[in-house]
């Protein structure tokens, strides 16, 4: 009962927290110990961590906090609570800067209930970039409500502050972002270029050596085709210039551009080819030097027994 009963407590504020900050604020106990506001942090990054994991089997949400999977459960509390008290040490300074007369552990229970959010942060983050910019804002002001309820901070200061504040996280985080997604994008297309690969291949002795050195080169067509297509947004120039270096220095004058990919899958093709000769011609002397071996061991035994028989 008394575990039920602190639930609906946390349910409560969280609901508080959501429909009237600045009731909630107002009202919120400035002392009373860490215990309680670390509790609340740790339910709502836990339920956090459970929409992350459900959005994940669907292929949905943040790219990065996706591959957590269902560790998000656990990984989420933990990176939520180390933040939390890093958060709070941060703010906690920049109140003292701005006239703030309260103690650090007001500063953290400021900073741990705004965590009342974190599940609709979970869901924001299904839209891409829309949901970090609203998740972002929408902590920030909740800080800003803390800084005039709280720590009797003019409203004014508190929104030009934490206002720049905000812009630069998003502004940063969106950066983040859209690296990410180009990132996932690229290495999405490397799989399927791969996994092209595998089944042109095929298994060993499908194909003759020819044909492999076909399927390798196409394959290097295909990945410079991705690489191109992830460079779009460079300069042509540059990536002219990029594409034709030269794989190292002491190749004894190779030049890149010497050989397209399918010149090179062909000439791979003709290693191949070669090779498989050369072992043959191998296995061919090696039976031969055996038949010989065999002949003159047979030729000694006769002549043994000729001998013998006079």
């Amino acid at each position: 009962m008394e575990s039920k009963a602190k639930m609906n407590i946390i349910f409560e504020d969280a609901t508080k927290v959501i429909t009237n900050p600045v009731g909630f604020y107002r009202d919120m106990l400035k002392t009373g110990g860490f215990a309680d506001p670390v509790i609340f942090l740790l339910v709502m990054a836990a339920i956090m961590g459970l929409l992350i994991a459900v959005f994940s089997l669907f292929g949905a949400g943040v790219i990065g906090a996706m591959a957590a999977g269902f560790g998000a459960i656990i990984f989420m509390p933990i990176f939520a609570l180390i933040g939390s008290f890093i958060g709070a040490a941060i703010l906690f300074v920049i109140w003292k800067l701005m006239g703030s007369e309260q103690s650090y552990e007001t500063a953290y229970r400021c900073v741990a209930y705004a965590a009342a959010i974190y599940p609709i942060t979970a869901v924001l983050g299904l839209i891409p970039y829309i949901g970090t910019i609203v998740g972002i804002a929408w902590g920030m002001y909740l800080i800003i409500v803390a800084s005039s309820e709280v720590h009797q901070l003019q409203r004014r200061s508190a929104y030009t502050v934490f206002g720049t504040l905000g812009a630069i996280i998003i502004v940063m985080n969106i950066g983040t972002e859209i690296a990410t997604r180009r990132m996932a994008s690229q290495v999405e297309g490397w799989q399927q270029q791969f996994e092209t690969f595998g089944k042109q291949i095929g298994q060993p002795g499908d194909r003759t050596p020819e044909e492999a050195g076909k399927a390798v080169g196409d394959f290097l067509k295909g990945i410079e085709s991705a690489v191109q297509d992830a460079n779009k947004d460079a300069d042509a120039e540059s990536s002219v210039n990029s594409l034709s270096e030269p794989a190292s220095s002491d190749n004894d004058g190779y030049d890149g551009d010497s050989l397209s990919p399918e010149q090179a899958g062909k000439a791979l093709g003709d290693f191949f080819k070669g090779f498989n000769e050369a072992t043959k011609d191998l296995a061919k002397q090696q039976q031969s030097s055996q038949a010989v071996d065999a002949g003159s061991v047979s030729s000694s035994s006769a002549d043994g027994a000729a001998e013998t028989s006079d």
